[in-house]
């Protein structure tokens, strides 16, 4: 009889352990969720977590929290995230900037955004749109790529900020048409965007939610969009690609969790956020801000990534392109 009796509960030991983790994804999330943006609020990344951010909440049955956690040009929040417990209660809404190029940069940021991460979904992207004043004499994408190509070096162009994704975009679209410019650095696109209306700058790539008022006001004249089709925001800007072909670039928001998240619960949350994609709400906010969504699953993410790393890897190396310390 002892012996049954412990062979019986020697058995039924195994059996909790083999539906524990079961268990656990059935009753993940039992407490709040909280999501970090590791920038301002009123920023794109933090429109973009807040629109998601809600209607997460809904398709889990939990209360979903935004925190900013501003700093460093989003190291602080992307490493408080890093180093949290990987239980799916603590996430991060970030972007190319932190998670690809930040890293190709500054080889000092105190994360890896492959090694210390989860990748959980590609969230929404945009592009950026190719800007002239209106005293360009180029109205179309090849006219200004003519013009460039008749005055080279003698033109230039300016960004928010070396390293960025524009000054990137434009170093890209110079090294594949094999054209050059001066880079001309801002501190911010308030401070390029009068100058590029004046004529002082001849070339921009923009942020197309921050250039389309302009645009739509006759202020500055559009000539392309860095996306591989047409904006949904602005249909009727051609993709840079139709001119020069293979060329895209975006700003992409994406869902991470901290490295060694359970099967079970980043395929719940993975879930949860391509369903929270397909609201109507959700998809005529993203729009209204300027963004496509993304959606898709957390391999795909991950290979968009490793891509992405490539393509900017080789134009931050060509270029020669550091960051002021």
């Amino acid at each position: 009889m002892k012996t049954r009796r412990i062979a019986l509960i020697a058995g039924l030991s195994a059996l909790a352990c083999l539906t524990a983790p079961t268990a656990f994804a059935q009753a993940y999330p039992n407490k709040p969720i909280k999501v970090i943006v590791p920038f301002p609020a009123g920023g794109a990344t933090d429109l973009v977590a807040r629109v998601v951010a809600q209607q997460l909440g809904t398709e889990l049955g939990q209360t979903v929290v935004v925190e900013n956690r501003a700093g460093a040009a989003g190291v602080i929040g992307s490493e408080a995230v890093a180093r949290s417990a990987p239980d799916g209660y603590t996430i991060l809404v970030a972007t190319s900037s932190t998670h690809t190029i930040g890293p190709l940069l500054n080889p000092k940021i105190p994360y890896s955004p492959t090694k210390d991460f989860t990748p959980i979904m590609f969230l929404a992207s945009s592009p950026q749109v190719v800007v002239v004043p209106l005293t360009s004499p180029a109205k179309t994408m090849p006219e200004l790529i003519e013009y460039i190509k008749k005055n080279p070096g003698k033109l230039n162009f300016g960004s928010a900020g070396t390293g960025g994704i524009p000054h990137l975009s434009a170093e890209r679209f110079l090294a594949m048409t094999g054209t050059k410019m001066t880079h001309v650095p801002y501190k911010g696109t308030a401070l390029a965007m009068p100058d590029l209306m004046a004529g002082r700058l001849d070339m921009m790539f923009d942020s197309i939610s921050v250039s389309l008022p302009h645009i739509r006001e006759g202020k500055i004249r559009a000539l392309a969009v860095t996306s591989s089709k047409p904006f949904s925001v602005a249909p009727d800007i051609p993709p840079l690609n139709n001119f020069v072909p293979g060329y895209e670039s975006l700003t992409w928001f994406g869902v991470f969790g901290p490295a060694g998240m359970s099967e079970p619960v980043l395929t719940k949350l993975n879930a949860a956020l391509n369903q929270s994609l397909k609201d109507p709400k959700v998809l005529a906010q993203l729009a209204k801000l300027g963004f496509d969504p993304g959606g898709g699953s957390s391999a795909e993410f991950a290979k968009k990534m490793l891509e992405e790393s490539a393509v900017w890897n080789k134009v931050i190396t060509d270029g020669n392109i550091t960051i002021e310390k």
